[in-house]
């Protein structure tokens, strides 16, 4: 299992990090066998597996209930549990939810933006953060791409430096500019993984969904549809109906 220290040095070797999202036992299963490096409960899985409109719908409880799977499916892959909507609200808040997704088996946590005391407090107490820079789904007012203007760029080069200044070992950088990814990879020691970040970050990051083309909707136009899981989930429900009816 790769350490924080371990996604350190994959960059300083400007070794690629693969990390995709994954929700149960069977495909944290499938992504362990596959060699990814880490996977993400993130709390796209409101939308993906519960039907939600929004992250900002899903809980801790609800979180913890899938960390665990995905811990179960993969023990030997670093698993990070996505800190949901108002559960980083304050620090001892944050501690506490942090330490539940610990407990479960998590490597680390990934919260978006920079809370206040939050981080600091975190690890000060040894929890290991993934930061998360640029669009941020559980407060964006917009899905657009963030960084454009210089003013946006610099507000989110300041915020990654900080965090990496804290301590956190890895950010995600959403939905920027590859320019600014590039930057912002430059001039931080956390590895970065982008997603819509550009191709020079140190890594990527896919939501599962779209990697494996489980639904049937467009995806976003930074994802890469790599199978078409949906349609052959289709055929294959289809043939065991013609089974049946036989």
């Amino acid at each position: 299992m790769l350490t924080p220290e371990d996604i350190q040095a994959k960059k300083s070797k400007k070794q690629k990090i693969s990390m995709v999202t994954a929700y149960d036992f069977a495909f944290a299963k499938m992504a362990e066998a596959a060699g990814v490096d880490q996977i993400l409960v993130g709390d796209s899985l409101a939308n993906t597996m519960l039907g939600y409109k929004s992250t900002r719908e899903i809980g801790m409880n609800e979180m913890l209930i899938f960390a665990a799977a995905v811990c179960r499916g993969a023990p030997n892959t670093h698993v990070i549990g996505d800190m949901p909507f108002g559960s980083d609200a304050n620090p001892q808040l944050a501690y506490d939810n942090a330490r539940r997704f610990m407990d479960v088996g998590c490597s680390s946590i990934k919260l978006e933006g920079v809370p206040e005391g939050v981080i600091e407090f975190l690890r000060s107490k040894d929890i290991p953060v993934c930061a998360h820079h640029g669009l941020l789904p559980q407060t964006a007012e917009n899905f657009k791409q963030k960084g454009k203007t210089e003013e946006e760029a610099n507000a989110i080069i300041a915020a990654a430096k900080y965090t990496d200044s804290l301590g956190c070992f890895e950010m995600v950088l959403e939905h920027i500019p590859e320019t600014l990814g590039t930057l912002i990879t430059q001039q931080v020691s956390a590895a970065t993984i982008g997603i819509g970040g550009g191709k020079f970050t140190d890594g990527q990051v896919l939501v599962m969904h779209d990697a494996l083309g489980m639904h049937p909707g467009k995806i976003p136009p930074f994802a890469t549809k790599f199978v078409n899981m949906y349609e052959l989930g289709v055929e294959g429900f289809k043939k065991y109906v013609e089974h049946v009816n036989q």
